[in-house]
């Protein structure tokens, strides 16, 4: 089963040396994931100043520059994860250095109706 974690935190609780060293960490997981075939994709996101939110409301587009004021922690990474079962993604998620400053959250990836039909998913 396909599992997207999704790495929550506020960028002002990590030091640059830190920041460096949890890079290397996730890295070395993300690595150690793909040679055992677990691993679909994963990468951090850059600062949450570069954000850009859409919304289209009565058919107007409205274009937001830069974070939600009102959010302590900002999205700053991912990992799509294809293991057995939520026990697997659980214990996966306990291992990444971001979970000790603030949330990894695990959601399961339901393909939309058309990809569950293809013969190749």
């Amino acid at each position: 089963m396909k599992y997207m974690l999704l790495i929550y935190g506020s960028e002002d609780d990590w030091t640059q040396e830190q920041h460096e060293s949890c890079m290397i960490e996730s890295s070395r997981i993300s690595e150690e994931l793909k040679q055992q075939g677990k691993l679909v994709e994963s990468a951090p996101l850059r600062s949450v100043t570069t954000a850009t939110s859409v919304r289209v409301r009565d058919g107007k587009k409205q274009i937001t520059d830069g974070p939600f004021a009102e959010t302590a922690e900002q999205l700053g990474g991912y990992y799509i994860l294809d293991v057995d079962n939520l026990d697997e993604a659980i214990a996966i998620a306990a291992k990444l250095p971001p979970a000790s400053k603030g949330t990894v959250e695990i959601r399961p990836i339901e393909p939309l109706p058309a990809q569950a039909q293809s013969p190749t998913h």
